[in-house]
């Protein structure tokens, strides 16, 4: 009898053994981060007086990034990001006159090369309920999503104007618009591609005001920019597992 009693107590203990590490593992995927910290890295162009191609002129963009997990639906993105810049008249069909305001045959000849930084927060809605593990909650690992936000731009810029040395900065609100998908490649791992586009106030992010001598308004006539990011994300701050679940 002893005999049986021994043998129960050590299949008792084995099977304890087993299903612990299993059992701490589900407990530690059902953990849910409220925050991420992360970068990305992408490419850049502006849409303004000199140049009116998507991805033309390009030049590369970079990112830090801090996520503020609100719910499996919806989060908020505060950015720090680069972005470079570069144009010139010369491949600009539109006839810009050398001396603004005035009439005359001579084009205006003018190239830059220059920086943008970017300071936002963007509130990004997704499709499908984000998160590791398709539980009750039908999360899924891969989600597109929409953005919109508010930011501030710098610019700064050199460059020529009729062979002479020109340089410039301007600052301005912006408003981000975009898109973008993630994919949650482990645990507390997120693989982003996000795009957006910045309306801006400013018609001097590339050092070229109203080269054709009339003055926008609003959103209009002034210069934008789209920035196409690849983002790599690591999941911090676990939520309180004993207070009330924000979803």
């Amino acid at each position: 009898m002893s005999s049986r009693r021994h043998s129960l107590i050590v299949i008792l203990l084995l099977t304890l053994c087993a299903v612990s590490p299993l059992t701490l593992q589900a407990q530690q995927d059902e953990v849910q981060y409220t925050k991420e910290i992360g970068a990305g890295l992408g490419l850049g162009f502006m849409n303004s007086d000199l140049n009116h191609k998507w991805y033309g002129q390009s030049k590369p963009a970079a990112d830090v990034l801090m996520r503020f997990v609100l719910s499996p639906r919806m989060a908020i993105k505060t950015e720090l990001g680069y972005t470079g810049t570069k144009g010139s008249t010369a491949g600009v069909k539109d006839f810009y006159p050398a001396v603004i305001g005035q009439s005359g045959q001579q084009r205006l000849q003018y190239s830059m090369s220059g920086t943008m930084l970017h300071l936002g927060a963007l509130y990004e809605l997704h499709f499908l309920p984000y998160g590791w593990l398709r539980n009750y909650l039908g999360h899924k690992r891969i989600t597109p999503y929409m953005q919109m936000g508010l930011g501030l731009t710098y610019a700064h810029t050199s460059g020529t104007r009729q062979e002479e040395a020109t340089s410039s900065n301007a600052a301005t609100l912006d408003i981000p618009l975009g898109l973008g998908l993630k994919y949650k490649i482990a645990r507390r791992l997120n693989l982003g591609l996000d795009w957006t586009y910045h309306l801006t106030l400013s018609d001097r992010l590339d050092g070229l005001a109203a080269p054709t001598g009339i003055e926008g308004g609003g959103f209009h006539g002034m210069d934008h920019y789209s920035r196409t990011m690849l983002t790599l994300t690591y999941d911090i701050s676990p939520r309180c597992p004993t207070c009330n679940k924000a979803d």
